[in-house]
């Protein structure tokens, strides 16, 4: 079961996990689908956050998460991850007590549980002109799909910019983000067949 942030760094926020990319590197075999500690990566990923706030998840039907995370696919799919997380902030945006926060991930980092508290904390001491927070690896990479925005920064970001076929970066340029610093490969993620060697998946 995934770590989560200590009680102390608790800051409400809903979550949208991408998890509808075509893994073209693993052949088309859905990452999200890859079994992790008994579980999914998508599912895995999903645990991490739910107690937390709504989960939306963006992608192909998967009967076997939680009945209570939502779902949501982009438009047109694999349209790119900017359109699943427009996707999916339109369905949490119909929330009833919609969060002030919401965080974006990528289905495919085993460890992301790990990076949450370092996003967490350092959101909560952003000043207010600041629109969220990026994960930093220790190797110095912004993370696009590891970020925690204020909800109505987003919502109106994605409402003013394309989506479709465009990188997440051409949107998040549009927000003023900082970076916080997460602890080592818990931002690393799931490209190649080596990194399914390497995460033990199957």
């Amino acid at each position: 079961m995934p770590s989560s942030p200590n009680a102390s760094l608790q800051l409400p926020f809903d979550t949208v996990v991408v998890a509808g990319g075509r893994s073209s590197r693993l052949g088309g075999a859905p990452k999200a689908q890859l079994s992790f500690e008994g579980s999914t990566l998508v599912a895995h990923t999903v645990a991490a956050v739910r107690l937390f706030g709504a989960v939306v998840v963006v992608g192909p039907e998967d009967p076997r998460l939680p009945p209570d995370v939502l779902r949501a696919r982009e438009d047109p799919p694999f349209s790119g991850p900017a359109a699943a997380v427009a996707a999916g902030v339109v369905v949490l945006d119909g929330v009833s007590g919609r969060h002030e926060w919401t965080a974006v991930l990528a289905c495919d980092m085993p460890h992301v549980d790990r990076a949450l508290p370092a996003l967490v904390r350092a959101a909560q001491d952003v000043p207010p002109e600041v629109d969220g927070v990026m994960a930093l690896s220790d190797e110095g990479r912004a993370e696009n799909l590891a970020v925690l925005i204020r909800s109505a920064a987003l919502s109106a970001v994605l409402r003013e910019v394309p989506t479709v076929d465009v990188s997440v970066r051409s949107v998040w340029r549009h927000l003023t983000l900082d970076t916080a610093p997460v602890p080592h490969a818990s931002t690393s993620d799931v490209d190649t067949w080596e990194d399914v060697r390497r995460f033990d998946l199957h």
